[in-house]
């Protein structure tokens, strides 16, 4: 069965010397892998189509015996080009997929979170790579998963009960305005550090090397 999407690559990884393992983000058919036949090939029709980060249309052929599905055709349609400008905006592009990954079942519909993806991807870099962005990402990952922090309860003071709100609701234009003292930095790293762990058990490891 061939089914067709839109997709944000999350992870790519080598199968054979010629064929390579797609990790795609979708809105209606949630996150999925995908076989690309030959793809590292220099003559192959999928060359300079499959990278990190990239939104493309694609087909695919379901696999009737296992969770990885043969890739038919991809239309690429943005290569986010301005992230590999900085090693930092990757990073944080790369903890954001990975947050993803650990959170989210295989081929469950996830509009809500390929909108927040994509609109993150955008944004990153628009400005120079900043802790608040990776913050404002969390918050909102945490609302669409039903863990939004409880800012009534949470042992926090107002201004940091304020920020939270703000980057929940808040889109990314607006978010770009927002300045952190040194102080709300640091309380907001470990206050949200300590909610994800509680909440998911575990954090991808490259947090704490983004985190001042």
């Amino acid at each position: 069965m061939i089914e067709n999407s839109t997709g944000i690559i999350l992870r790519t990884r080598p199968l054979t010397e010629t064929s390579l393992i797609v990790h795609w983000l979708t809105p209606d058919l949630g996150r999925l892998a995908t076989v690309a036949k030959g793809a590292r090939r220099p003559k192959s029709p999928f060359a300079g189509k499959l990278d990190l980060f990239y939104r493309a249309d694609f087909s695919l052929q379901r696999s009737r015996r296992s969770e990885l599905h043969a890739l038919r055709e991809v239309s690429l349609k943005e290569t986010h080009a301005a992230l590999r400008e900085d090693l930092g905006y990757l990073r944080q592009a790369s903890y954001a997929a990975a947050l993803i990954e650990q959170t989210t079942e295989l081929e469950t519909p996830l509009p809500e979170i390929f909108s927040l993806m994509a609109g993150f991807l955008k944004h990153l870099p628009a400005h120079p790579p900043r802790p608040q962005t990776l913050f404002a990402f969390e918050v909102k990952m945490l609302s669409e998963l039903g863990l939004q922090p409880d800012f009534e309860k949470d042992r926090l003071g107002p201004d940091l009960k304020q920020l939270l709100r703000i980057f929940l609701v808040s889109d990314w234009p607006a978010l770009s305005r927002v300045k952190l003292s040194d102080r709300q930095t640091t309380q907001l790293r470990q206050f949200l550090h300590g909610f994800l762990v509680y909440h998911l058990g575990k954090i991808p490891a490259t947090r704490g090397h983004m985190m001042p």
